[in-house]
C-alpha cells in the first residue's frame, strides 16, 4: 500500500497541491474576535491581515492531540503507511503532540507503520518539503527513502524574511518595543532567516529600495543550483511586490521554476501583512 502524507496548514500550500498530490492536511486554528477558526478550512490569510490591518489582535493554537490520535488511529486500522512532517517544533507545539499521540496509537497497534518527522521548517520552506515527499510517494518510493529525502530538503533548506512592519514582531516576543518604534521611524527593514528551527534576525536594511537586492544577494551567498529548484516565495497580502521579487529572482539566476504562495494565516498571525520571504536550498546541498 502507498505511502500517505500528512502536512499540516503552516505549510502555506495552495489546496490544488494537497489534491494533485494526495496529501491529508490537518488545520491549526487562528483565534480572532473571541472566535476559533480552523485554519484555511474557515479562514483565509486576507481575513486576518484585514483585520490585523484594523488593530485586532489574533492568536493562534496548535492541533489537538485528539485530532492527531483519530488520524493516526484510522491510517493504523488500515495498515496503511502515513508520514506526518511537522511544522517546525521551535515554533509550534504540534510536533510534539502528534509524536506523543503516534506513540500511544502504536501501543495499541504495534505494527502501524506511523512517522512523525520534524522539518525545522514553516511556511513555503515546509511546504516546499511536503511537495518533494508527496511527489516520491505518488511514484511510489518506499517509506524509508521518502524520510531520509525529504528530511535532507528540510535540513538545506533556507528560509530568508522581511516584515513589514516590526510592531507585529514586537507582538510575539522578536524584537523589543524600543527597537520597534526606532526602527518604524528610521524605516529599518529586518532581514530574518530560520536556524535550526527558530526565527532569527540576521541583519537590518535601512529603505525598502536596497531590501529585495539585498535578499538576493543573501541568496547567492548562501544557495546553489537555483536553475535545477523549485524557488519558493510566500508573501503577507503583497503580491505585488512578490511577483517582482520572483522576476529579479529569474533574471538573475536563471531560474526556471518559482512557486508563489500567501503567507498563510497561523504564519501571518504573527508576522503580519506585508511579510515578504524567499525559500531555497542552501550550498550544502549537493
Amino acid at each position: 500500500m502507498s505511502t500517505k502524507i500528512l502536512a499540516d496548514s503552516a505549510c502555506d500550500l495552495s489546496e490544488r497541491y494537497y489534491k494533485a498530490f494526495d496529501i491529508e492536511m490537518v488545520p491549526l486554528t487562528v483565534h480572532l474576535d473571541g472566535k476559533d477558526y480552523k485554519d484555511v478550512e474557515e479562514i483565509d490569510p486576507k481575513t486576518v491581515y484585514d483585520a490585523m490591518r484594523e488593530g485586532k489582535g489574533t492568536k493562534t493554537s496548535q492541533v489537538s492531540p485528539q485530532t492527531f490520535k483519530t488520524i493516526f488511529t484510522s491510517y493504523a486500522k488500515a495498515n496503511q503507511p502515513l508520514i506526518y512532517f511537522a511544522f517546525s517544533s521551535e515554533l509550534s507545539g504540534t510536533c510534539q503532540t502528534a509524536q506523543m499521540m503516534a506513540q500511544e496509537v502504536k501501543e495499541e497497534y504495534p505494527e502501524a507503520a506511523l512517522h512523525v518527522i520534524d522539518t525545522k521548517c514553516a511556511s513555503i520552506g515546509y511546504g516546499l518539503v511536503i511537495l518533494k515527499a508527496a511527489e516520491l510517494a505518488k511514484n511510489g518510493v518506499g517509506i524509508d527513502e521518502i524520510i531520509e529525502t525529504a528530511a535532507y530538503h528540510a535540513n538545506h533548506m533556507e528560509h530568508i524574511f522581511t516584515v513589514d512592519d516590526l510592531e507585529y514582531l514586537r507582538r510575539g516576543g522578536r524584537v523589543s518595543r524600543a527597537s520597534a518604534f526606532v526602527g518604524s521611524l528610521l524605516k529599518i527593514k529586518p532581514v530574518l532567516h530560520v536556524d535550526e528551527g527558530k526565527l532569527v534576525p540576521l541583519e537590518n536594511v535601512r529603505g525598502s529600495k536596497k531590501l529585495l537586492n539585498r535578499m538576493l544577494e543573501i541568496m547567492e551567498e548562501r544557495g546553489t543550483d537555483f536553475k535545477n529548484q523549485t524557488i519558493g516565495i510566500s508573501h503577507g497580502d503583497d503580491l505585488e511586490r512578490a511577483e517582482k521579487l520572483a522576476s529579479m529572482i529569474k533574471e538573475k539566476f536563471d531560474v526556471n521554476d518559482v512557486l508563489i504562495e500567501w503567507v498563510g494565516a497561523v504564519i501571518g498571525a504573527h508576522s503580519g501583512p506585508g511579510t515578504l520571504a524567499i525559500f531555497f536550498l542552501n550550498s550544502e546541498y549537493t
